[in-house]
């Protein structure tokens, strides 16, 4: 799985739960920091201002074929990073690399390639620098205990307050080619390396591990958890303080992780590094993105109907976090921000970032309730508004779904004045024959007052009957050989369903509906 020998980690700065689905599209690190060799290993100082990285190049002719070094770069005030220089301080014919670097910046965590005679790798510990200045001072070599590492490929890590050091490396207790372990710093000597388990460990390569600033969060790099290629880069969660109870690890995801090589990953405030050879040459590139937060928005104010039936509601939101730009789409159809105009309802809105994070908000517009007349005599199809107006067929007394709205709103007052008596009146035009037009609205009336009754507490409420055409309100003649000249209007004001309020105390309340008739099923002739 690893083509060179890579001995790494970081001092981590800032890191919580993040969720990986929503970052910038991933780049190269902007700069002079990749070369046509290998790079990798990022370790970011706290202010992002410095880079350190490893470089590996290729050299036939030279005795270390595989000249691997310390290199470091800083960013200039267009946000590159410049041409790296080599860290000769640190720097010999062995392969060099750092593993992390303190919080004030002035001391730097190195694989111990500082053995007298200069030609063997210390396999039981690790060495450090400090600055003096701008001067790199000497290098201190730390044992761990009890740490043996046998094979070339092995990496650390050690956390932000430099009381512990992750290790990969084929221990006693592995249970693949490398697998995690921790060392605990206490009176100034580093415990024996514990195996971090087989939640975390598999049976292939388990490298690269970064620990969050919280301690609580492992990243790393495997290849024996499946994913989208060669290693992938993984996170789990520590569940207690035994250091051995992970949960499951869980890929980053394709934006970060391709079918080659992926590790090495950091993360620096909302900034993460990581190293890949997904290019044409193979060759490992350190890559970059940036943690998108997450998208929260909230109702800042309802502003309800002034009066009822009003339209001037208002819905103000305001929107955090994800990436601009946002778009809005409301349920009335509405792609602003905010939201006017309304009636009485309820609202919602769907919120989405330039990263594809979503998210809803739903809020009601109310409105004053209605006041009413409820007297003894008052018609309330007419007190309420819009007016009630029921609809029929013509020739029918089927409840149409339209009417079915209109008389919801009976319902609806009747129910919010459970002591309301209402007699119902059906009305016709003149047309047809007296006869049939009695027959018609006493069908009319009986399954109005039906439909009503099933939906109300106390349903002998409600009662009434059919008045055909004895009651006209536009006196058209249109009997007999009489053709009425009344225009459609004056019809249509004859055709009416009348709710009169017959009391509006208990005591008044029926106790029997002996009145409204019975549907007749004549045929019309």
């Amino acid at each position: 799985m690893k083509k060179i020998l890579f001995i790494s980690c970081v001092l981590n700065f800032s890191i919580s739960h993040a969720q990986f689905e929503y970052i910038t599209e991933p780049a190269k690190l902007k700069g002079e920091v990749n070369s046509g060799t290998f790079e990798s290993h990022p370790i970011l100082s706290k202010d992002s201002s410095t880079i350190f990285f490893t470089r590996v190049s290729f050299d036939s002719t030279s005795k270390k074929k595989y000249n691997q070094d310390i290199w470091t770069s800083k960013k200039d005030a267009s946000g590159f990073f410049v041409k790296p220089v080599s860290i000769t301080k640190v720097n010999n014919e062995l392969n060099n690399s750092i593993f992390g670097i303190s919080s004030d910046g002035n001391t730097i965590y190195l694989f111990d390639c500082y053995n007298t005679d200069k030609k063997t790798v210390s396999q039981n510990g690790f060495a450090t620098c400090s600055k003096k200045g701008d001067t790199w001072g000497e290098i201190v070599q730390h044992k761990i205990t009890n740490l043996i590492i046998k094979g070339n490929h092995y990496d650390f890590h050690i956390n932000n307050d430099e009381n512990v050091i992750l290790i990969s490396y084929a221990g006693p207790s592995s249970l693949g080619e490398e697998d995690l372990y921790v060392s605990f710093k206490k009176d100034n000597i580093w415990s024996e390396p514990k195996h971090l388990g087989n939640k975390i460990n598999s049976n292939k390569y388990d490298i690269s591990p970064f620990l969050s600033n919280g301690q609580d969060t492992l990243f790393f790099s495997s290849n024996g958890f499946g994913g989208e290629g060669d290693a992938d880069i993984f996170f789990s969660v520590r569940q207690d303080d035994s250091w051995t109870n992970w949960s499951t690890p869980q890929n980053l995801g394709n934006k970060i992780n391709t079918p080659k090589f992926d590790a090495y990953f950091v993360k620096n405030g909302k900034n993460l590094y990581w190293s890949s050879s997904n290019d044409d040459t193979s060759n490992d590139d350190i890559y970059t993105s940036k943690l998108i937060s997450t998208l929260v928005a909230k109702v800042d104010k309802v502003t309800n109907c002034s009066i009822y039936k009003a339209i001037d509601g208002k819905i103000d939101i305001s929107v955090e976090g994800g990436l601009l730009p946002y778009s809005y789409v409301w349920s009335n159809g509405s792609t602003s921000e905010d939201a006017s105009s309304l009636s009485k309802g309820q609202y919602s809105v769907s919120i989405t970032d330039a990263s594809g994070q979503k998210v809803e908000l739903n809020s009601p517009i109310s409105e004053p309730k209605e006041i009413l007349n409820l007297t003894a005599g008052v018609n309330i199809a007419k007190i309420v508004t819009p007016e009630v107006v029921i609809f029929f067929n013509s020739g029918s007394w089927e409840i149409l779904p339209e009417a079915a709205k209109e008389l919801d709103r009976i319902v609806l007052i009747m129910n919010e004045n459970p002591n309301l008596v209402i007699q119902l009146g059906s009305h016709t035009d003149c047309r047809s024959t007296v006869k049939f037009n009695k027959r018609l609205s006493n069908n009319r009336a009986a399954s109005t007052a039906a439909y009503i009754k099933a939906r109300i507490n106390n349903p002998t409420r409600i009662y009434g009957t059919g008045y055909g055409e004895s009651k006209l309100i536009s006196n058209c003649p249109c009997e007999g050989a009489k053709i009425s000249n009344c225009p459609e209007e004056e019809h249509k004001k004859n055709r009416r369903t009348e709710f009169i309020v017959i009391s509006n105390e208990m005591k008044l309340i029926p106790k029997s509906d002996k009145i409204t008739p019975k549907i007749d099923n004549y045929t019309k002739k």
